[in-house]
């Protein structure tokens, strides 16, 4: 019988993140060269230098490995730049400019066959980035509340971008958007303060 090799605490968890991040680094690449996400697994598999069985065993199919990239990309590009939620506009200029850089990558994404579940996870993923925001905004609202309007804010800038992203004219401007959504930003919070204030009056 033939024993397994001893392996030191934490080596195997170290292999795994290692062929993860390979993978989704494949994924980010092969997608913005081709300009399709229909990409074999296969190919995925070689340009991460890992095996085909192994993608299924980290990720289940091809387009939970997509999906899972274009996430990773966000959380190591886009948050750090984005900061905390403190400075709305370096925040919302923060996320025009990443998708603007990243386009080749994201506008094959956003029309390809895993455009529903990468939509619906960067909407929760930035509503919960909003949830401050919405806090101050709009004061001492319930749990489910605060989470569901932070959602439904954050899928309509989701949706302005989606189409600036997918539809809008090479190159694209970062600083244009980052205005308009500045401006609905504005909008939405004067609109709010104006009728709270006159409510109060009443």
């Amino acid at each position: 019988m033939q024993l397994e090799p001893i392996q030191e605490p934490g080596t195997q968890d170290r292999r795994v993140r290692r062929s993860r991040a390979a993978l989704m680094a494949a994924a980010v690449r092969l997608v913005s060269e081709r300009g399709t996400s229909d990409i074999p697994v296969t190919d995925l598999a070689e340009a991460a230098d890992v095996s085909r069985r192994l993608v299924y065993l980290q990720f289940g199919d091809r387009d939970t490995l997509l999906t899972e990239a274009a996430i990773d990309l966000v959380r190591r590009e886009l948050l750090p730049r984005a900061g905390d939620g403190g400075d709305t506009a370096e925040g919302v200029a923060a996320l025009t400019r990443h998708f603007a850089e990243h386009r080749s990558f994201y506008r094959p994404m956003l029309t390809g066959s895993c455009a529903f579940a990468m939509t619906g996870t960067l909407n929760k993923l930035f509503g919960s980035l909003n949830r401050p925001a919405v806090s101050k905004l709009f004061g001492d609202l319930d749990r489910q509340t605060a989470d569901d309007l932070s959602e439904f804010i954050a899928g309509g800038a989701a949706t302005l971008v989606n189409n600036w992203v997918i539809d809008g004219t090479d190159p694209l401007d970062p600083e244009e958007l980052t205005n308009r959504l500045l401006r609905l930003a504005s909008t939405l919070t004067s609109s709010h303060r104006g009728r709270s204030a006159g409510g109060d009056a009443r």
